[in-house]
């Protein structure tokens, strides 16, 4: 591994940027005890496949190639970092980047289920950022949804031969804005509208959330092409390893 080679004159000045972001001390995921029992059951549900799914494909790809495990470790981490850096949003709820599109390009979606799940499970713990009784549904959102649709677009992408920094790009933005879009839709399945019921709402929390993400996401966007681009660079061999796990996947 050469990730001590990482060009972090070209990584911190946006993590500082990040970082700087306003912040508020009630903001966070899906806040504990916000939504009904009943729903926090179903989502824990549609969540535990892919959790298990995920922790089969991390065995795998750590016993095959155990020299991963640092660059695995990275991803989780990058997750870790821009998903605890959160502005307030709607009551109940958080704007914050994701950071799982990058390890969705990587390694495929189902790991960062299993990634994504341990950074919510610290966040709640130790950040008062979500909750254990809100867990599956966030994670369903961040660690569920947004993985596979970052994994979708950079397959997609490089199956019509589309630039592989553009790729990563919407593949990242688009990840981190479907990440709120599921959490909308949550929202408004716990909470209709007295008047409209469930469509209201929805446009209600899409409408709030689709004006503090899109720049989060675009600057999510920004920030994860350079840091695949610097570890492509420097750990070529690693990506060629990668890349055999995916034709075989």
């Amino acid at each position: 591994m050469k990730l001590h080679k990482l060009n972090l004159k070209c990584i911190l000045p946006l993590l500082i940027i990040f970082s700087g972001v306003p912040q508020a001390a009630y903001a966070m995921h899906i806040m504990e005890g916000f939504l009904p029992i009943k729903w926090c059951l179903i989502w824990a549900a549609a969540t535990l496949p892919f959790l298990i799914y995920g922790f089969i494909s991390i065995t795998k790809i750590t016993k095959e190639h155990p020299n991963l495990k640092m660059l695995l470790a990275v991803c989780g981490a990058f997750a870790f970092v821009l998903s605890a850096l959160k502005i307030p949003s709607v009551t109940g709820s958080s704007s914050h980047p994701t950071g799982v599109g990058l390890g969705a390009i990587i390694f495929g979606p189902t790991p960062m289920t299993v990634l994504g799940i341990i950074v919510l499970l610290f966040q709640a713990l130790l950040l008062a950022h979500g909750g254990i009784t809100t867990l599956g549904a966030n994670a369903f959102s961040m660690a569920v949804a947004g993985p596979l649709i970052s994994y979708g677009i950079y397959k997609a992408g490089q199956k019509i031969g589309t630039p592989t920094s553009l790729s990563v790009f919407l593949a990242a933005a688009l990840g981190d804005l479907l990440t709120y879009i599921v959490t909308s839709v949550q929202l408004a399945l716990a909470f209709p509208s007295p008047v409209g019921g469930f469509t209201v709402s929805l446009m209600k929390f899409l409408s709030v959330f689709a004006l503090t993400q899109i720049p989060l996401a675009i600057s999510e966007g920004i920030l994860t092409v350079i840091i695949f681009n610097t570890l492509s660079k420097y750990n070529s061999t690693d990506f060629k390893q990668l890349s055999i796990i995916n034709r075989g996947a």
